[in-house]
């Protein structure tokens, strides 16, 4: 049977959700999607996702991709249809046609984050509040981002991530910075970007990384613990609130196939 393969550009609210994957018993977004999509199309449908969020993750600009057969049609009403459909904390925004060679995992470049900490005394704003971390103490800037320096590069974070049987924990983290939020003196915003991120590894980041803004750490502390090579009880994993996956990179379509191949190989001989 013949199969035409298409892309989904989505966003959640990841409170209510037990993740992105679909799991027997629990609410999940991959599971609330399927069964919304198997409706309209009226055939079984399986979608791969570029990062597969944690219990509680948000995300503002997910992608997805489904193989569905020829005799499938997309309607031009389909986005507004799905909004009726779905509950209020997923939206899909678009679905299109995929180009050839794109893989929502394999194709991906890079992956982006960003976790939101509130340090008012009174905590997050109430619209905010799903989002953002309540740290009510003072954080040294300076010195997170000074730590977060010595994280940057190709390395194996098994410190930072919850393992996987088979899976490798080694990452190209390219970018790691902590900024002010504008108009939002008390809240300050990690910014992560990696070629792809392993189970827990922003939390857990974060986690170090607030450890070192409150003075319990020294700035060496998180880059010292990439050589313990395996998961360190001494970092704590933030809570999932503050943590939402902001965008997904490709390369251009002449280049998708090339680089699925690519992160394949890469994945098969980690």
């Amino acid at each position: 049977m013949s199969l035409t393969r298409y892309r989904l550009d989505l966003a959640y609210d990841g409170t209510d959700f037990s993740g992105w994957a679909r799991q027997p018993g629990l609410r999940t977004v991959q599971g609330v999607l399927e069964d919304a999509l198997a409706t309209v199309w009226r055939v079984p449908v399986a979608l791969t996702v570029a990062g597969r969020t944690d219990a509680g993750v948000h995300a503002d600009a997910q992608v997805c991709h489904v193989d569905l057969p020829e005799s499938v049609a997309l309607h031009p009403g389909l986005v507004g249809r799905l909004a009726r459909m779905l509950p209020s904390d997923v939206r899909v925004r678009a679905v299109s046609a995929a180009p050839e060679g794109f893989d929502a995992r394999f194709s991906a470049l890079r992956r982006h984050y960003v976790y939101r900490v509130s340090t008012a005394a009174w905590g997050p704003e109430p619209l905010r509040a799903r989002d953002t971390l309540r740290w009510p103490r003072p954080l040294d800037v300076d010195a997170m981002n000074e730590a977060g320096r010595g994280l940057l590069g190709e390395h194996d974070f098994a410190a930072y991530c919850r393992p996987r049987v088979g899976a490798t924990t080694v990452r190209e983290l390219q970018h790691l910075a902590w900024t002010r939020e504008p108009g939002e003196s008390d809240v300050l915003a990690a910014r992560l970007s990696a070629d792809a991120f392993c189970h827990s590894m922003v939390r857990s980041v974060v986690g170090a990384l607030l450890a070192v803004g409150e003075g319990r750490r020294p700035v060496s502390w998180p880059a010292e613990l990439l050589a313990a090579r395996e998961r360190s009880s001494e970092v704590t994993v933030v809570a999932a609130r503050g943590l939402r996956l902001t965008g997904v990179d490709y390369p251009p379509d002449a280049d998708l196939a090339a680089r699925t191949a690519r992160t394949r190989r890469r994945r098969d001989e980690g």
